[in-house]
């Protein structure tokens, strides 16, 4: 383990301005989906399930405007793909916490369109700034603040909406989000390498969508999918053990453990492969279930935990090398979009098997899901006869070694 790689990358310019900017802007967005949870439960007096409809609609808004904002990006720049989100965050929210619950319902699903994409464009300046060598604990720096802004944003947003009003939680949110938007606006972070010179030639998607960036889009849906699922096969299995109060406990435990591992990992020499820690991580989430008590839980949780920020930022890695830079903001929107798909069907996926059988089931269902597909994944990245490279297939096949 190297601490030296964190030094060469603080050293950088901008890369320190860029990870502190992008760590307080994730705060709000991190509090988003419990504030519009209990604004709809204790403000609105519906359901839970009815707020679930509101964060449904919200999260597809968000899964279709990643690549729209990254192609924007890479054909207008950063700042009018900034204003345009910034201007829609702050009609959204300062409007929203006045809405009766059916238009709140119809908006939601353009206010998740028009989300600020921190995480895409954090990791779009990560990999314009910092060299391919440095970029393994460049986004393992990302993906630890990105463990922080969950640990922080979640807990103020229920403080804040239990001790004085969902209304101002809301509003709360949209002035961090608007903060934000403003700020990056200012900055500006390069989205291109200083070795780019005038405009770059348009890469056609057949070259660039390639069986490897489909299966590494596929990896980053499947890391968050067993992340949300596990979120939620620990919050049942607590409940059924009458130990639910336990539960900001182990998921603080559990954070902690995967900030540690994306430590460790960004300051290792050497790179492991996203499918090899997918599938150990997938391995180790299935006997998890057998835990009865708190304590056991935080125990049983530590190996699978430990692999979390250490496989979501070996992807964005292999990701970056994989994307040609004159489309990387379109891929980086495609890798947004994979996860928060992943983050909206593991939930209900892992909740469902476990209605029909038990807690313990839910760990078992979450883990084996991404090892089989890191499975399938492994098929689609097996050459077949025939293939013939494509011009951008030197620098794809180089990552996936790298990768591998």
């Amino acid at each position: 383990m190297a601490l030296s790689r964190y030094r060469q990358v603080f050293a950088l310019p901008g890369v320190r301005r860029l990870l502190l900017i992008a760590l307080f802007a994730r705060i709000p967005g991190s509090a988003v989906g419990v504030a519009m949870t209990l604004h709809v439960v204790l403000t609105l007096k519906q359901g839970y399930g009815a707020a679930g409809l509101v964060t449904a609609c919200a999260t597809i808004g968000m899964a279709l405007s990643g690549p729209l904002f990254g192609r924007l990006v890479d054909r207008r720049g950063l700042r009018l793909m900034l204003a345009i989100t910034t201007i829609g965050e702050a009609t959204f929210w300062f409007i929203a916490p006045s809405l009766p619950y059916p238009a709140l319902l119809g908006t939601a699903l353009l206010g998740g369109f028009m989300t600020l994409p921190v995480g895409a464009t954090s990791r779009q300046a990560l990999a314009a700034i910092v060299p391919p060598e440095h970029r393994k604990a460049a986004f393992s720096l990302d993906t630890i603040f990105v463990e922080t802004s969950y640990m922080l944003g979640p807990a103020l947003g229920v403080l804040l909406a239990t001790q004085v009003s969902t209304t101002v939680t809301m509003v709360a949110i949209g002035g961090g989000l608007v903060l934000s938007g403003s700020v990056l606006y200012l900055v500006n972070p390069p989205i291109r390498s200083q070795e780019s010179t005038g405009p770059a030639r348009p890469v056609p998607r057949k070259e660039w969508l390639t069986r490897e960036l489909v299966g590494a889009l596929v990896i980053s849906a499947g890391a968050v999918l067993v992340l949300a699922g596990t979120d939620v096969a620990i919050v049942a299995t607590l409940e059924r053990h009458g130990q639910v109060s336990w539960t900001g406990v182990v998921i603080v435990v559990w954070c902690l453990v995967s900030l540690s591992g994306g430590f460790v990992y960004g300051a290792m020499t050497r790179t492991v492969s996203p499918l090899v820690l997918m599938t150990t991580m997938g391995l180790l989430t299935i006997p998890v279930g057998v835990a009865t008590d708190w304590w056991w839980l935080c125990l049983a949780i530590l190996p699978a935990g430990a692999l979390c920020a250490p496989l979501l930022s070996a992807t964005t890695e292999w990701i970056s090398r994989l994307a040609p830079e004159s489309v990387r903001g379109e891929v980086m929107g495609l890798q947004q979009s994979a996860l928060t798909l992943g983050s909206a069907l593991g939930a209900p996926f892992v909740g469902a098997v476990m209605d029909a059988t038990s807690p313990a089931m839910g760990f078992v269902a979450a883990g084996a899901l991404v090892t089989v597909s890191a499975a399938v994944v492994l098929v689609l990245q097996r050459p077949r006869r025939g293939d013939v490279p494509v011009s951008t297939s030197a620098s794809s096949e180089e990552s996936v070694r790298s990768a591998s």
